[in-house]
């Protein structure tokens, strides 16, 4: 488990007098927070008004100083920022601030997490630093019904640019938002390569041009993602010296036609070497 502290001023008091966690099971090096809300309850913080809903254009639940004051804290104490950021206005704010405050050649890794909206501007803004996107595909289908009536024209605006996020961070972290989405792992790498549901809802592919291959999509649920724990040492790939962290499948995620992604089964599950499940 790669857990982030909530902020408050309670949990930074904690990280300050206790330092890292770190042991094979947890590790506590982060905290999260929360610059806006959702997209679809209109909460994503948008630099301009909701399609849908003129004159409104989000909520901002932090403000930019109180942000950066939180920002120098964890900085000097060496942990990792994340923050939930979704319209394009609360992603502006983020990599902005992250920017002037990460210092130059500093392996800082700080995540945006969700970094649904992000407009092509402010996209060259995760190659500058040490800035790390950190998605879950299946919000953009799940999405997709309704997404153009609060944006009205999603593509343009940056939303769910995987593969522009990636063409600047270089890594991509790939996550399913359990429990407000799905948990499975196959939906994910579903929605990150074919850019459709697993439920079979769309019709076509939502911003097509944006889905992953299916060999960055694993990257993205492994290695890169264990990049953006600070813990690419240690798991996210089977090599020597490593946790044996993995499953065995039924099929080859690689190969297997498209629609029978969603329906590949996990036959073994190993953690550390040890079986944790058999089917």
């Amino acid at each position: 488990i790669y857990a982030m502290l909530s902020c408050s001023e309670e949990n930074l008091v904690y990280l300050s007098r206790n330092g890292m966690t770190a042991t094979d099971m947890l590790t506590v090096r982060s905290m999260k927070f929360y610059l806006d809300g959702a997209l679809g309850s209109r909460g994503a913080l948008l630099k301009g008004d909701y399609c849908d809903q003129l004159g409104h254009k989000g909520l901002q639940l932090m403000t930019i100083p109180t942000f950066e004051m939180y920002q120098i804290q964890l900085l000097s104490k060496g942990f990792q920022v994340c923050v939930h950021a979704i319209g394009d206005s609360a992603n502006s704010i983020a990599l902005r601030t992250f920017n002037r405050n990460i210092p130059e050649g500093y392996d800082a890794r700080w995540r945006i997490e969700h970094a649904q909206i992000v407009s092509g501007r402010d996209q060259k803004l995760f190659s500058k630093r040490s800035i790390i996107p950190s998605v879950q595909p299946t919000h953009a289908t799940s999405d997709a019904a309704w997404a153009d009536s609060r944006l009205c024209n999603t593509a343009n605006k940056g939303g769910y640019a995987y593969q522009n996020l990636l063409s600047q961070a270089k890594v991509i972290a790939l996550g399913t938002d359990f429990p407000v989405e799905g948990i499975s792992p196959m939906n994910t790498l579903y929605s990150a390569t074919q850019r459709m549901d697993a439920a079979g809802k769309l019709e076509r592919p939502f911003i097509g041009e944006q889905a992953l291959s299916r060999k960055q999509a694993l990257w993205g649920m492994t290695l890169w993602s264990a990049y953006a724990n600070f813990d690419e040492t240690r798991t996210g790939s089977l090599e020597a010296s490593k946790m044996a962290d993995f499953i065995v499948m039924d099929t080859d995620l690689m190969t297997v036609a498209a629609e029978k992604i969603p329906k590949a089964r996990v036959f073994h599950t190993f953690i550390g070497g040890q079986q944790v499940y058999s089917r």
